[in-house]
């Protein structure tokens, strides 16, 4: 079936109809429904968001599919309440979305040129302050984001204003500048019992340099960050479930015997990932 047209338009905006009918019936009709709130409904939209972002780093295309259809539910669930409320329906959600794209896309929809993704970028940044009267580039980026998250943001924005490093390697001479001083911080290998404040912040410094390479290399540290943590999940699982089928108990290993188990899991995993059980 072909996806990529404007052919199911029809079929598309019958859709969305329908969605916003049941939604209409169930806020008259279901207890549940009829009780949520703006506020009791923020928890779970967190929740979902963070399901789409599991289904989208797993590929998982059927999954994706239905944890866009929960993301929609609740978005549409917020323009409802606020219709009731009488401060806008989707509608004016969609139309001001609209518009928003058009204004920041003056190269598609005016006589701007942008042939490259990094003008499209900065061109972006500039706009959104003349919308948002945002007296700083980096007055847009949230408060409450996950600190990783932030740092990325936050750089990416002052790309948009021309504050970057030219080359890779220029942020790399920065990340061993900042892994030496978190070093010295230290005093030696051995890491100190009660780490001080400037240990704490030459950490900062160093992960916020490591995210820095890790956006001029074109990897996101979020993902790579997760797809790791998975995968420590994946060899802690086997290496728990193959020594209890051995009639060991995991806090009697040595490391040196839990090695044993780590390594077997990461060879199935090379040899074939789908040996290695995920959950």
């Amino acid at each position: 079936m072909e996806y990529t047209t404007s052919a199911r338009r029809p079929q598309q905006l019958e859709a969305f109809g329908r969605l916003l009918d049941v939604l209409d019936r169930l806020r008259a009709e279901c207890p549940w429904d009829r009780k949520q709130t703006l506020e009791s409904l923020r928890h779970l939209t967190i929740e979902e968001t963070y399901e789409l972002s599991d289904a989208i780093i797993r590929h998982d295309l059927p999954d994706l599919k239905k944890e866009l259809g929960d993301v929609m539910l609740h978005l549409t669930f917020y323009a409802k309440i606020a219709s009731e409320q009488g401060a806008f329906d989707i509608a004016d959600v969609l139309n001001a979305q609209c518009e928003k794209l058009i204004f920041r896309h003056p190269h598609i929809y005016g006589n701007v040129r942008a042939d490259d993704e990094e003008t499209v970028k900065r061109n972006w940044e500039q706009l959104k302050l003349q919308e948002k009267g945002n007296s700083s580039v980096l007055g847009g980026v949230p408060s409450s984001l996950p600190a990783l998250v932030k740092a990325m943001r936050i750089q990416e924005k002052a790309r948009g204003a021309g504050f970057d490093w030219d080359k890779p390697e220029q942020v790399w001479e920065k990340v061993q500048e900042e892994l030496a001083e978190f070093k010295a911080e230290f005093g030696g290998e051995q890491p100190q019992e009660t780490p001080s404040e400037q240990a704490a912040a030459e950490f900062g410094d160093l992960l916020f340099s490591l995210i820095n390479f890790a956006r001029h290399a074109g990897i996101n540290p979020e993902e790579a960050l997760e797809r790791t943590n998975r995968k420590f999940i994946r060899r802690f699982q086997y290496l728990e479930t193959q020594s209890a089928q051995d009639g060991h108990q995991l806090r009697d290993l040595t490391l040196a015997q839990m090695d044993v188990y780590w390594n077997q899991a990461k060879q199935l995993a090379a040899d074939n990932p789908k040996e290695v059980p995920s959950k």
